[in-house]
């Protein structure tokens, strides 16, 4: 089992200048928690829906709501994400990535194809493969009894 047939290929990526507004409803609207960042075609980094959470003020702020969206409007992806992120190669076995995620406490990897990011996987995907391969071993259990 690879990386490559279990990730979902061509994720939406977003570049260091979108801002946070804009990122949080491209992950709204795509329903997925984690965006690879390039910039020239290459990954830079990686932004998360926690990322973005961490970035709003807290309610405690004595901001008004003004100048809190104004300020929010300015923050950049480019300002919060995650540099340099871990990856993995689509050739690597999903276990191997799965070992990565558990190491690093992340819930995704964004996946590159001789330096291109080509997907990402994610723990969704790894317990995916892992439903799938427990069904072919039942499903061959039954045919040699």
């Amino acid at each position: 089992m690879l990386v490559r047939d279990f990730m979902t290929p061509n994720p939406s990526v977003v570049t260091p200048d979108v801002t946070v507004p804009e990122a949080t409803q491209i992950m709204k609207k795509g329903g997925f928690r984690r965006l690879p960042v390039v910039r020239e075609g290459r990954l830079v980094g990686i932004v998360t829906d926690r990322d973005l959470k961490e970035a709003m003020p807290s309610d405690a702020t004595s901001l008004s709501i003004w100048e809190i969206n104004y300020l929010i409007s300015k923050l950049t992806v480019g300002e919060i994400m995650t540099r340099d992120p871990i990856t993995v190669a689509d050739t690597l076995p999903l276990q191997a990535a799965a070992k990565l995620m558990l190491e690093h406490k992340v819930g995704g990897l964004p996946v590159l194809h001789e330096g291109k990011l080509v997907g990402i996987v994610t723990v969704t995907d790894v317990l995916k493969a892992f439903l799938q391969r427990e069904a072919e071993l039942l499903v061959g259990a039954e045919t040699n009894p």
